[in-house]
């Protein structure tokens, strides 16, 4: 053997000892080496340092595995996406995923994707039942989550990405209703007096959030809003083009729950050869690539998805170490104002 295989050699056996031959080489038993690694268990400091010191010189590296024995841990995190959505939110979603992978990825986790129906959350409850992960984000949160109250009951740490009306709920967000309430609040101060408001699942807190936003808007400046001209719950584009093809020649603009919602009113307008924003001002409370390339380009509430999912990962990470995390994070927005409402 050459010396050159010779001390690949040498490294290769250097970086793949185990727990094992770290407790043969310093005559102590395997579960002290784990026990100095975690740092839990009763241990003596002279003990736990000659361990570290060890593993130092010989560049031993704990696999997840049995760093994960050791710790009573799995090293893994479930993140549940809702069964249905549309091909609008993916880029939501998937931004929302890099971002926890970056995170997660840096504190040597894994991420297992599960996926739910609020009515059917079967696969959340066989990932539980099979301790899998040590914790959860649930991506979209509802009015009456099943996947809330499954959670507290089993006393799994967890996170949403949304607000919740459940007590002890750990909340990470974008600040919905105060977006909504400043962009409502933009068109009201420009002069337009009659404002309708299309879409929304009503099932879901984002909806809710943002709904509460346009109210507020009104309230603030002492003004009542027309509930005749609000259409929540609705999502099928036929259903939306009769709710636009009623309220186009009663209103001023249209405000939109979501890009999805926005880009079906903006097709009903133009069969209606009504001008944008000549006629009507329309803009939507979420800037998704829908409206990317519309002309004239639309005014928006711009978020980060991202951002959204790194913030959630690193709350369930400190959750999950028992450390404090706030009850509700909100990220910032921005009204991005566009040709749509000039």
């Amino acid at each position: 053997m050459g010396a050159d295989e010779k001390k690949t050699d040498e490294k290769n056996l250097k970086k793949n000892i185990t727990i094992a031959d770290v407790a043969d080489a310093l005559g102590v038993s395997k579960t002290t080496v784990s026990r100095a690694i975690s740092g839990k268990g009763r241990i003596g400091e002279a003990t736990r340092a000659r361990v570290m010191e060890y593993i130092s010189e010989h560049d031993y590296q704990p696999s997840v595995i049995a760093k994960g024995l050791a710790q009573s841990k799995t090293y893994n995190l479930c993140v549940v996406l809702p069964e249905h959505y549309g091909m609008s939110d993916l880029s939501f979603f998937q931004d929302c995923l890099f971002g926890i992978e970056k995170i997660s990825g840096a504190a040597d986790y894994d991420v297992l994707l599960c996926i739910c129906d609020n009515h059917d959350i079967s696969s959340l409850e066989r990932v539980i039942a099979n301790r899998k992960v040590d914790g959860v984000i649930l991506m979209c949160s509802y009015v009456k989550d099943a996947q809330v109250e499954f959670l507290q009951e089993k006393r799994v740490p967890f996170v949403t990405i949304g607000s919740s009306d459940y007590a002890g709920v750990i909340q990470v967000d974008h600040n919905h209703q105060s977006a909504c309430q400043e962009l409502t609040g933009v068109l009201l101060l420009k002069g337009l007096q009659r404002l309708a408001l299309i879409g929304g699942d009503e099932a879901h807190m984002v909806t809710k959030q943002r709904y509460n936003g346009y109210l507020q808007a009104f309230a603030q400046l002492n003004r009542q809003p027309d509930h005749a001209l609000v259409r929540l719950g609705l999502s099928d584009p036929v259903l939306i083009d009769k709710a636009v093809r009623e309220l186009a020649p009663q209103v001023d603009a249209i405000l939109c729950m979501d890009d999805a919602t926005a880009n079906h009113v903006l097709k009903s307008l133009r069969e209606l050869g009504v001008g944008v924003p000549q006629q009507m001002k329309i803009a939507s409370f979420y800037n998704g690539l829908l409206l990317e390339n519309y002309v004239p380009a639309i005014t928006a509430l711009a978020f980060n998805a991202k951002e959204l999912g790194m913030a959630a990962c690193r709350t369930l990470l400190d959750l999950i170490e028992g450390g404090h995390v706030p009850a509700k994070t909100l990220l910032p927005y921005e009204v991005v104002l566009k040709e749509s409402t000039t």
